[in-house]
């Protein structure tokens, strides 16, 4: 049976485990297998979220230089009278974040982004009413200083993809992001808040700051680009660590060596050097060489000495990797959870070893909320169809065979003909090898080529009753490329915009849906 909740907006919730999307390291770790315990600090459970505030060590000067950028950065955004609240909270010890993080795709790119925000703002809720004297203020953090601009550069919108063309190089979150009008030229209609942000801001760091904030901002939502000097200044101690001792790759490489023996595959692959050298339109890796150390692919070159000048003088210019950005996110805010994707998590579960050297609590690791979003047609179609929720997630022929033979009148496979064919060479057999032994393969294959026959027939009588079955066979491929575009999830493939430009109140629908602590799959309705 579908499990009807009683929110009009939420259809169903299905286990991680019935989706059929989910690694078995992430369904191990949620499920608490034991055999990870010592990797992670706890599942995320509210009983655990409310003891990690106890755990939580967070030095008050970090909080002062936080809570100075944060006002600071936000000084050029209209606020909502939370998110004002908000800031003024962060300075207080009892105050704690949840905090999620991501590139900066631009038009918020794929609908999970929106997901992972919603989560950190809806846990930040369920747990100000299991500790009311205790504050709780969602964050999102900006991958600003990501490089990868092959990977933020698209999104999809009513089944097209639309591509940012630029030929800015180094930290994404320094792009001038004006070159966007084009693709406001190619989708009339675009919320002025995009425009807003993009035409007018900066750098795409900016823009998505204004955009997030309008979307979120009701909710106090607080946004960071770490990419600062005063922030990166309390992290100096972890990059001359890490650039001259190479002691994180140690850690990580002896927490990744047990997991593999666990039989788990890890993600992460650390270098000697955990840290890109990042200015003006550079972010390249550093390396050390036979004098010193160079930036690759750059004729710029450090001694031993020069480096711990330019670290000391210029911090901002280093850059961690994905492998010390967790870290650095720990040091910089009084988090107690992280909130990410399946595969964000289980990389994290390599690098509490890092966390353990630098003296800072390891954050709970949440998943965030996983959604599909069906509309009302959708579901109509689907009761139509004679199918249930759990349904949508099997593999498609599979669910279109199963449902064309739930559904004839006719018997469509051959096995009673198959086993006879069986029986017959296998009699043959018999016969032919009192004579000859060498007839055995002759037998054996003569067997195949019938049976290859009768798959090809019962291959060619599935077929012909889907044809008469056509209309309930579209039914399933048109949900299943609904919920799965192109054979992605939504939640990966589909930008919000969606659904937001039919139903602006898309987000408050997620918002009413989601439960930030239920880790299941949410099945949501919206309106068409």
């Amino acid at each position: 049976m579908d499990t009807i909740e009683e929110t009009d907006c939420l259809l169903a919730k299905i286990p991680f485990e019935k989706t059929n999307s989910f690694s078995n390291f992430f369904l191990d770790y949620i499920q608490g297998n034991e055999k990870l315990a010592s990797f992670h600090n706890g599942l995320p459970t509210s009983d655990n979220l409310l003891k990690q505030i106890e755990k939580r060590n967070f030095p008050s000067k970090n909080r002062e230089i936080l809570t100075q950028v944060l006002k600071e950065q936000h000084s050029y955004s209209e606020l909502s009278s939370l998110t004002k609240k908000h800031l003024e909270e962060l300075a207080s010890e009892n105050t704690y974040t949840i905090t999620t993080g991501h590139q900066l795709n631009i038009f918020t790119g794929p609908l999970y982004v929106i997901y992972k925000i919603v989560s950190v703002i809806r846990a930040c809720e369920e747990l100000k009413k299991l500790r009311p004297d205790c504050n709780f203020v969602p964050v999102y953090w900006m991958a600003s200083e990501d490089h990868d601009f092959e990977e933020i550069s698209h999104f999809r919108y009513s089944e097209k993809k639309f591509t940012w063309h630029t030929d800015q190089t180094g930290a994404v979150g320094r792009f001038d992001p004006k070159s966007l009008k084009a693709i406001f030229d190619e989708i009339p209609g675009l919320p002025k808040f995009f425009s807003e942000a993009y035409l007018k801001s900066k750098d795409l760091a900016s823009a998505v700051r204004s955009y997030m904030n309008h979307l979120f901002g009701a909710y106090g939502l607080i946004i960071v680009d770490a990419d600062d000097v005063r922030l990166k200044t309390l992290f100096k101690p972890v990059i001359s660590d890490d650039i001259f001792h190479q002691i994180p790759e140690k850690e990580v490489n002896d927490v990744s060596d047990q997991l593999n023996k666990l039989d788990y595959k890890t993600q992460v692959n650390p270098r000697a050097i955990n840290f890109f050298y990042m200015k003006d339109n550079i972010r390249s890796r550093i390396i050390r060489s036979n004098n010193g150390f160079e930036v690759l692919d750059h004729e710029i070159f450090f001694t031993e000495d020069e480096l711990k000048t330019e670290i000391d003088s210029n911090p901002e210019r280093f850059s961690p990797n994905v492998v010390l950005r967790p870290l650095y996110q720990e040091i910089l805010l009084p988090n107690l959870a992280y909130v990410g994707g399946p595969s964000e998590l289980v990389y994290w579960l390599q690098l509490k070893g890092v966390f353990d050297h630098f003296n800072t609590t390891f954050p709970l690791l949440m998943p965030r909320n996983f959604a599909g979003v069906l509309t009302p047609r959708n579901v109509e179609k689907m009761h139509k169809a004679g199918l249930n929720f759990e349904d949508l997630f099997k593999e498609e022929n599979t669910l279109v065979r199963e449902k064309v033979v739930e559904n004839t009148a006719h018997k469509l496979d051959l096995e009673e003909q198959r086993e006879r064919i069986q029986k017959i060479f296998s009699e043959a057999q018999d016969q032919a090898i009192q004579i000859d032994t060498t007839l055995e393969k002759l037998v054996l294959a003569e067997q195949r080529r019938a049976e290859k026959s009768i798959e090809k027939i019962e291959h060619k009588i599935l077929k012909a009753e889907r044809k008469n079955q056509e209309v309930l066979v579209n039914r399933i491929y048109n949900l299943k490329e609904a919920l799965f575009p192109t054979g992605t999830p939504q939640e990966r493939k589909d930008n919000f915009l969606n659904f937001y430009l039919r139903n602006d109140q898309f987000i408050e629908t997620c918002m009413n849906a989601f439960d930030p602590l239920d880790y299941q799959f949410h099945l949501i309705l919206a309106d068409e």
